[in-house]
C-alpha cells in the first residue's frame, strides 16, 4: 500500500511538471513564431524599410510634380515648359527634336 502512494505520489508531480513544461512549450513557441512573435516581427521591420524608401521615391516624385506645375502658373510661365506642353498636346515635333512615348499602363 506504501508503494503504491509513493507511485501515485511521484506519477502526479511527473504529471504536473509535464503539464508546466508543455504550457511553457506552447507559450515559448508562440513567441517565436506566433502572429506578434519574433519572426513576425522581422517581417514588420522588413516591411516598414520597403514603404520607407517608397514613400521617400513619392515624395520625390510629388516635389518634381509640383516644380513643373509651378513653372507652368500664369503669373509667371517658363518658356520652355510652356512649349513643352504645347508640343505634347498637340503632337508635334520638329524632324530634328529626339522624342519619347510614355505607354499608358
Amino acid at each position: 500500500m506504501v508503494s503504491r502512494a509513493r507511485l501515485k505520489s511521484f506519477l502526479t508531480g511527473l504529471a504536473l511538471y509535464t503539464m508546466a513544461a508543455a504550457i511553457i512549450g506552447y507559450f515559448g513557441i508562440n513567441a517565436y513564431t506566433g502572429r506578434y512573435g519574433l519572426t513576425a516581427r522581422q517581417e514588420l521591420d522588413q516591411e516598414i524599410i520597403a514603404l520607407t524608401s517608397e514613400l521617400a521615391r513619392l515624395k520625390q516624385e510629388r516635389a518634381e510634380g509640383e516644380k513643373r506645375v509651378a513653372l507652368l502658373r500664369s503669373d509667371r510661365v517658363d518658356p520652355d515648359m510652356l512649349d513643352e506642353r504645347a508640343r505634347y498636346q498637340l503632337d508635334y515635333a520638329n524632324p530634328h527634336d529626339l522624342v519619347r512615348m510614355n505607354n499608358p499602363r
